[in-house]
């Protein structure tokens, strides 16, 4: 029971729910890598493998960071009530939890191809280093979007076993999609990241220019987003998709002020998630309808 009860708390710890921001890209790079070199769609055990993958790497991803920074989110008003500086779950725990989500990331790289494999280990380190650039980088938004953008990446090297221009783009666009919005989501921690000498754009640069750095990456989401309309077989139905997404985008920025941060959860979890979701189901209708 102590087990089940432990687990329970760590899913709720890593906001295992959240994974639905990083699936969704993960499923268009697959689909897309597929489509684009293969003539075809994935097939369902390469779906389903990949799902496993995604839920191993972001599992460990959120783990390994709540396990690295819980002295910060100790001292943090914010974060003090997360599950390890309050004590409700042990640290050992916690990485026996990363340990095994890397373990199931491993069993399926090895079930997709060997490219998957021998990349691995740099997934691995992106996804470890990230949580200590906070530490000494204001640059640290960029390393998340990197991080998460490994899954889209991940995707498409799935089920082609090979990188490529449009892959190196997908995963750009996702990196400053993530960027952008973590960038937001720092705003509110600006007087505690200062005191405690922890780096953010809006530590460092204040709130107004945050934003303003944020809409500009998420300019670059946007043109990513739009120029895969040109350099794939994607059609009318994603260009709907796409104007979804972009509306979705501005509406999240004119949500948000540096006056008035009240609405920021809204627009980092929900319409992110929105977003995302929508995005792949306008890619799947025009593939199914078009390829």
């Amino acid at each position: 029971m102590n087990v089940l009860r432990n687990l329970q708390i760590i899913l709720e710890m890593i906001k295992f729910e959240h994974t639905i921001f990083a699936l969704p890209f993960a499923y268009i790079g697959a689909v897309l890598g597929s489509i684009e070199v293969h003539g075809h769609l994935p097939s369902w055990e390469q779906i389903g493998w990949i799902t496993l993958a995604m839920v191993g790497a972001r599992s460990a991803a959120m783990a390994l960071n709540r396990l690295i920074d819980r002295h910060i989110d100790a001292k943090n008003p914010r974060t003090k009530d997360r599950a390890i500086p309050k004590g409700l779950v042990s640290v050992p725990f916690v990485w026996g939890f990363v340990m095994v989500s890397f373990l199931l990331l491993l069993i399926a790289a090895f079930q997709l191809n060997m490219l998957a494999v021998y990349l691995m280990p740099l997934a691995v380190f992106i996804l470890v280093f990230y949580s200590y650039t906070k530490r000494f980088t204001w640059t640290c938004h960029f390393f998340l979007g990197i991080a998460t953008a490994c899954g889209p990446l991940g995707g498409w090297i799935a089920v082609t076993a090979q990188i490529d221009g449009i892959a190196i783009l997908l995963f750009l666009t996702v990196a400053f999609w993530i960027g952008g919005f973590d960038v937001i989501y720092a705003c509110q921690d600006v007087q505690f990241d200062q005191k405690e000498k922890i780096y953010s754009i809006p530590a460092c640069f204040g709130i107004k220019k945050a934003l303003w750095i944020s809409s500009l990456m998420h300019v670059f989401t946007a043109i990513g987003l739009t120029s895969l309309l040109f350099l794939t077989k994607l059609q009318w139905w994603y260009a709907m998709g796409l104007c979804i997404a972009i509306i979705i985008l501005i509406y999240e920025h004119l949500i948000v002020s540096p006056n008035d941060l009240s609405r920021l959860n809204t627009a980092f979890f929900t319409m992110n998630g929105v977003l995302s979701v929508i995005l792949f189901i306008f890619t799947m209708i025009d593939v199914l309808v078009f390829s």
